[in-house]
């Protein structure tokens, strides 16, 4: 078990939950205070997308993104910022020719996906580690072996840590062999994403598969999401992992409740607990993972 838990708020995500949830955070300052308040409710990082003001539909602005990690950082919250860095890679083909890109489509290069981190310089942002579908649609997520490459260079001159966001076997597979061609530094941070359609399933049984086959060393947290997103974080604690939370994932604390990012923080936070844990701070989160300022 980890007795010494770090707690991840993913406070706003890309996709379409607006129109069910009218809390969910938009623009820049509201973003920034749902960060602020999942650090006070006992949050050590923050992960954090940025939305379209206007349209409420995900965005990689690097501008908003420097809105965002200046406000948090001109407040008296301490927390570790953690910032997406997978956009740029969504494929719709074209229903009149399907080597055509379609309406939906964002694809651009390594550099440009992590604009808005040189500009920032998070202690860690996210590299999901594999090309997948996500969901029912006709769109794809393309995230290549030469892309994931030079991205993990990138950061890694940086001094940002990657968390290598893994989906099914096959990223870990990969992300294991950017650990062997040294261009992730030590100790490797992995979060184990269960339940996104069509990645692996979100169970106790899946989230052991995929823990086993991490390299030696490494740190690792896990999430599920909806109403899954406790039971996963109660067992990544039970099998030595830390937690992710927050209205990316779940956008409710009961059954027809909606949530706060704050409320979630505060739950998952009793559940470690009643577990025999605790959650540790920003500046603990820092050093147990080997981030800049640790």
């Amino acid at each position: 078990m980890n007795h010494d838990v770090v707690v991840t708020c993913a406070v706003t995500g890309a996709g379409d939950t607006l129109g069910k949830h009218p809390g969910v955070p938009v623009t820049p300052k509201q973003i920034a205070d749902a960060a602020i308040e999942a650090a006070k409710a006992g949050a050590a990082i923050a992960h954090i997308h940025a939305r379209d003001p206007e349209t409420g539909k995900g965005s990689r602005d690097p501008e908003l993104f420097k809105e965002i990690v200046d406000r948090i950082r001109a407040s008296d919250t301490d927390v570790v910022i953690n910032l997406t860095s997978g956009m740029g890679g969504d494929w719709t083909p074209s229903d009149g020719d399907p080597s055509m890109p379609g309406p939906g489509t964002d694809m651009v290069g390594p550099l440009e996906r992590l604009a808005h981190v040189q500009d920032s310089m998070p202690e860690i942002c996210s590299l999901d580690c594999g090309t997948m579908n996500f969901g029912n649609g006709n769109e794809i997520y393309i995230s290549t072996p030469p892309y994931l490459r030079k991205m993990a260079g990138l950061v890694k001159d940086w001094g940002v840590k990657p968390e290598l966001e893994v989906f099914e076997l096959g990223h870990i597979r990969f992300a294991k062999q950017m650990v062997t061609e040294g261009l992730i530094a030590d100790p490797p941070m992995f979060q184990i994403c269960l339940g996104i359609p069509w990645g692996a399933e979100q169970s106790v049984d899946n989230m052991k598969v995929m823990k086993d086959e991490l390299p030696t060393g490494a740190s690792w947290a896990s999430f599920g999401i909806s109403r899954m997103q406790m039971p996963m974080a109660a067992a990544a604690v039970a099998m030595g992992g830390n937690v992710r939370v927050g209205l990316e994932d779940n956008i409710y604390l009961d059954r027809g409740v909606l949530a706060s990012n704050g409320q979630l923080v505060e739950r998952v936070i009793e559940i470690i607990d009643r577990m025999g844990g605790r959650a540790v701070t920003p500046q603990e989160a820092r050093t147990k993972l080997n981030l800049r300022g640790g």
